[in-house]
């Protein structure tokens, strides 16, 4: 039974105590994936699948923390991509994919079930192949049968943080294919925006001027609906939810505007609202260090005298169209007239792959910081084992 403790982030060695798999050191490694994973891809031949021409379609297949390499890949190639880029997640390729499609296999391991199956049916239908992923493994073996380009990733512990090594592969195969506009300029600053924000969520940077630490206290306890305000980042919300499963053990609801206002605003008026924690955040404001706050006064506000009920986190795009921006601001405040607390995190830089990192990584370590504070050890993911030895 976990129990909430903030006084667990207060201290840098109370957090790695807490944190005995590593989780936080795990996910500050993003950086260096991105810039190991392109040296990968590039001398792992991936250039090779340019040679026969654009193809109809790229299909991504994965499952879990690999599978989500396929909607990252979707958000930064935009609308504007020339084919479209979608993600299988399960058994069957779909009956349209053919010899004109190119399919992606990612799997860190190299051993998904899922994945495997996937890629072998493709392989059977002629379809170009890139597979993403242990080396040494099944998913290798199938590419070297099948004549597939095979680009290997080193896991730094978890699938689920090794996203940039396993997307990487993804988005320079795109350029590859003109499908994407991401020179190494971009992977690299994108690199040095993932330290920056892993220097502002260090383990001994205190709560009041730690955004992750801040925004795990005031989740804690309550619902969280998180919503994207573009497409791009209606992946990052989809992502933070996978990970207040899997780190923190915690339920969480993802959507996107404009769609969540046709359907998951009505949860403001239902069984959930009116008890969320009632100091608001907004991560987006990551100016000056604030003045320290009493620190009991600080972590009774999260604590003693909170009720619980839903939590908004709006994950703002610095791109949002204009009707979408009237809706965000809208919908703000709708949840605070009825009670409801509300986070506002906003994306940074100018190319697509920055402003999904960016939202990415700080909802990461939020989540490993929510699981700290609720007694949780954010690495082990025992019920999935569990699960998979059931139906071995």
């Amino acid at each position: 039974m976990s129990t909430l403790d903030p006084g667990r982030l207060e201290e840098a060695p109370d957090v790695e105590a807490a944190d005995p798999g590593g989780m936080l050191r795990q996910v500050a490694s993003s950086a260096a994936q991105i810039r190991e994973a392109r040296r990968a891809a590039e001398e792992a031949g991936v250039a090779a699948l340019a040679e026969d021409g654009r193809p109809r379609a790229v299909v991504v297949t994965g499952m879990g923390g690999s599978g989500i390499s396929g909607d990252v890949l979707a958000a930064v190639c935009g609308l504007g991509c020339p084919v479209p880029v979608t993600t299988v997640r399960g058994y069957r390729l779909p009956g349209w994919v053919g010899a004109a499609d190119l399919v992606i296999a990612v799997s860190c391991s190299g051993s998904t079930e899922e994945t495997l199956e996937v890629a072998a049916q493709a392989a059977r239908r002629g379809c170009r192949l890139l597979c993403v992923g242990g080396a040494g493994s099944p998913l290798a073996d199938l590419a070297a049968r099948s004549r597939g380009v095979f680009v290997p990733v080193r896991s730094v512990g978890q699938p689920r943080s090794t996203l940039w090594g396993l997307t990487v592969p993804l988005l320079v195969a795109a350029r590859t294919l003109g499908l994407t506009d991401v020179p190494d300029a971009v992977l690299e600053s994108t690199a040095a925006r993932l330290e920056d924000v892993a220097h502002r969520c260090r383990p001994d940077s205190e709560p009041f001027v730690n955004p992750a630490k801040r925004i795990a206290l005031d989740l804690a306890g309550d619902v969280p609906l998180v919503w994207g305000t573009s497409p791009l980042a209606e992946t990052a919300a989809y992502r933070m939810c996978c990970q207040l499963n899997e780190n923190a053990k915690y339920p969480g609801v993802f959507g996107g505007l404009p769609e969540a206002d046709h359907n998951q605003v009505m949860a403001f008026d239902g069984l959930f609202a009116g008890g969320g924690s009632p100091a608001d955040s907004d991560a987006s404001l990551w100016g000056p260090t604030p003045t320290p706050p009493d620190n009991d006064d600080f972590f009774r506000d999260r604590t003693e005298d909170a009720e619980h009920g839903l939590h908004l986190v709006v994950l703002r795009d610095t791109e949002e169209h204009p009707q979408t921006a009237k809706r965000r601001e809208a919908s703000v405040e709708l949840a605070r007239d009825r009670g409801v607390a509300v986070t506002e995190i906003l994306a940074e830089g100018d190319h697509p792959l920055e402003r999904i990192a960016t939202l990415i990584a700080l909802a990461d370590y939020v989540t490993v910081y929510l699981a700290i504070t609720l007694g949780v050890d954010p690495t082990p993911v025992p019920a999935i084992q569990e699960l998979k030895a059931r139906i071995a």
